[in-house]
């Protein structure tokens, strides 16, 4: 379950609605819908059936279903194959436009049990979830003795591990397609840029986490009968892998950003081998004196600085929460117009820690750097490497985009190899003290994944990029660092 809680407590007399998606199941319709049970029936709302483009009498006989029935049943057959995904959206967006609060996904098949439709509803009903699936893997042995082949089990637990180990979910069952939502728990995901296909389900999941709805499960029993599988088995498992992939780099920063000025706060890199790590590595090599920290974010860095026996004040565009706590003074300023007269002059060091790089004209801005300086001072710069791997390969395949984080940041506006900027640096009348490199942030991977064997792939592969980039700082550099001081 996802550690968040309903945005609202349910209504007191919610509507419910059922979801029948159907293809190619005129063999099967009349059963499900039948197993529906009596209490479930009087407190239903209504159901809608959602023919897509059946090829056999699905449609004819939910038409003939409905003529005989006292359910409250809406037939539709769609004239194009939407997909497994598609006809979902079509069926939330009806349950959407009917006003219901409550909507159940059932499967025309019969192969999810219509008999424990209640359970679903029920902790949406109580307020407790957001979202309930009905899992087959919560019964030790009832996936297998219910009849699920050998091969859907292994690759059902093997995919369900890696997606919970990439998002940080405890689900027993992410392939499960019983499930009952909170239709204004759907409104606030984005299903209609989700896949057609049969990842679908799984696009749902990342997009209600990445919104903190709360997903319960309930156990189902396991049915497998004479229904037919239209799942290309090797696919599905490629794209629901993917989809969990890139849903773990967008939270990490590895998603598609848009330019322009980034306000937000940046989190405090606290390991040693990080450029934060580096650059207090540096300053606790030094003796306590004054440190302008040109960018501060909301001042964690200052912070840490400050703790080294250093008075540190700050700069930056916006005045984060706490930072005044954090530093011994601050200043708001646009960085672009140069730092504001009222910080003075006259520090020991100056730090712009992963700056420059956002600031339109990064020459003018080491300039007054520079003149802000005492003699025998220092300036400790952190830049991102527009030379290492990762942005020169998306630009050589003509991929080039920004990110939320990282050497494509959509902050960025100025770009920078080595040699561009050690040249920028002799230009400014600076001269280089010393020079570092680190590695790719690997440990950002790690947060907010599930702790376990991923954390020692990802301590090996951290280890080993270190190495590369101590080796070839140029395409495997991360960061570049440098300790400078005027010339």
């Amino acid at each position: 379950m996802a550690n968040s809680t309903p945005d609202q407590p349910a209504s007191a007399h919610p509507r419910v609605g059922v979801l029948v998606v159907a293809y190619n199941a005129a063999t099967t319709l009349v059963r499900t819908l039948d197993r529906l049970p009596a209490d479930f029936r009087a407190s239903v709302d209504h159901i809608l059936l959602a023919d897509d483009a059946s090829q056999d009498d699905t449609y004819a006989v939910g038409m003939t279903y409905r003529e005989s029935s006292d359910l409250p049943l809406t037939v539709v057959r769609h004239e194009m194959n939407l997909g497994y995904g598609g006809n979902q959206k079509a069926g939330y967006a009806w349950a959407m436009s009917h006003g219901l609060d409550v909507v159940v996904l059932l499967h025309g098949d019969g192969q999810y049990a219509p008999e424990v439709i209640g359970d679903l509803v029920q902790p949406l009903l109580d307020g407790k979830a957001d979202a309930v699936f009905g899992s087959r893997m919560m019964t030790r042995g009832g996936a297998l003795e219910g009849g699920m082949p050998l091969y859907k089990f292994v690759g059902n637990r093997i995919l369900s591990t890696f997606q919970n180990s990439m998002t940080g979910l405890r689900l027993s069952e992410w392939h499960s397609g019983y499930r009952a939502y909170r239709v204004d728990a759907l409104r606030d995901i984005p299903l209609e840029s989700y896949t057609n296909d049969f990842d679908f389900d799984t696009e749902i999941i990342l997009g209600l986490h990445a919104a903190g709805k709360t997903i319960a499960e309930v156990p189902i029993p396991t049915y497998y009968g004479d229904e037919i599988c239209y799942v290309n088995g090797m696919q599905y498992a490629r794209n629901v892998a993917a989809d969990v992939v890139r849903y773990r780099a967008a939270r990490i920063g590895f998603g598609h950003g848009s330019t322009g000025v980034d306000t937000s706060s940046y989190d405090l890199k606290p390991s040693a081998h990080s450029s934060h790590g580096r650059l207090l590595a540096w300053l606790s090599s030094a003796a306590p004196g004054s440190v302008l920290d040109v960018g501060c974010s909301d001042g964690a860095f200052g912070a840490q600085a400050r703790a080294l026996g250093h008075t540190v004040h700050g700069v930056d565009l916006v005045k984060h929460d706490g930072v005044g706590e954090r530093l011994d003074d601050f200043h708001e300023a646009n960085l672009n117009d140069g730092l504001p007269a009222e910080v003075g002059s006259g520090y020991q060091r100056i730090v712009a820690a992963d700056v420059v790089e956002h600031v339109v004209d990064p020459a003018n801005l080491l300039t007054q750097m520079r003149e802000r300086l005492a003699p025998g001072g220092e300036i400790l710069v952190s830049i991102p490497n527009f030379g290492h791997w990762y942005p020169r390969g998306r630009t050589a395949i003509g991929r080039f985009d920004y990110d939320t984080r990282g050497p494509l940041d959509q902050g960025h506006v100025r770009f920078f190899t080595r040699r561009s900027f050690e040249r920028m640096v002799a230009e400014c009348g600076l001269r280089i003290v010393e020079r570092d490199v680190v590695g790719v942030p690997v440990d950002v991977v790690d947060r907010g994944a599930s702790p376990g064997r991923l954390t020692q792939v990802l301590a090996g592969a951290s280890a080993a990029d270190r190495a590369a980039a101590r080796a070839w700082p140029t395409l495997f550099g991360y960061q570049l660092l440098y300790r400078l001081a005027a010339a």
